[in-house]
């Protein structure tokens, strides 16, 4: 189970949402990801933001449908996608996924991703999700990537270097040993099972999963 937030990027079409939504405990809208939402002819839960992209009749239409708003100022310190987060992250307890993260401005994709890793979501479990690739942070300790062998694994390091203890089901395995951050070692492994353990010592990775069939 797990609560939705659409942000206002790129989503790829098809049906693939679908499932995504009959788990879903919670819809958000981060002001323009709401247009995600009725394309499938669904309305938010909440929506959230400046509200910049939306017009007169939508909001009335949102009333209508008791979805509750929630406008803040054009001049604030936050991005929607972040007031969306902040907002899932108290009022909610499951799984945060957000779709229609990625594409269009590469500043805001860096700040999407970035968010990931914002220290009020230390505690949660969030991934970016799109159709064949998903991101997440991984942390010290045990942590498992489930998808398919021959699937991508990209292990990027955040905030300084990150000491590995052990991997296993990836084909270029590490034992003791480092990943410097601003060194793209970590790109493009490969899942040799349909599930691979990372064993972190310290430090804190992003990881970027893609299906197989996306990077042939």
């Amino acid at each position: 189970m797990s609560v939705l937030i659409f942000a206002n990027g790129e989503l790829a079409p098809g049906n693939w949402v679908q499932s995504y939504l009959e788990g879903a405990t919670g819809l958000i809208a981060a002001d323009g990801g709401i247009r995600h939402l009725r394309t499938r002819g669904l309305w938010p839960d909440v929506v959230i933001g400046d509200l910049d992209s939306m017009d007169a009749e939508l909001k009335h239409e949102l009333q209508a449908a008791k979805s509750k708003v929630l406008s803040y100022p054009e001049m604030k310190d936050e991005t929607d996608l972040e007031l969306a987060l902040r907002y899932a992250a108290t009022g909610y307890d499951d799984e945060i996924v957000i779709l229609g993260a990625l594409g269009g401005r590469l500043d805001q994709l860096l700040a999407n991703i970035y968010l990931l890793n914002a220290p009020f979501l230390s505690t949660r479990k969030v991934k970016i999700v799109d159709v064949f690739q998903e991101a997440w942070i991984i942390s010290e300790g045990s942590n498992r990537i489930d998808g398919k062998a021959g699937d991508v694994v990209s292990l990027l390091p955040l905030n300084g270097n990150v000491q590995i203890r052990r991997t296993s089901g990836l084909a270029w395995s590490l034992q003791d040993d480092t990943l410097l951050q601003g060194q793209s070692r970590g790109v493009s492994n490969r899942m040799t099972a349909d599930t691979a353990w990372l064993h972190i010592r310290q430090g804190t990775l992003l990881c970027v999963h893609l299906a197989e069939e996306w990077v042939r």
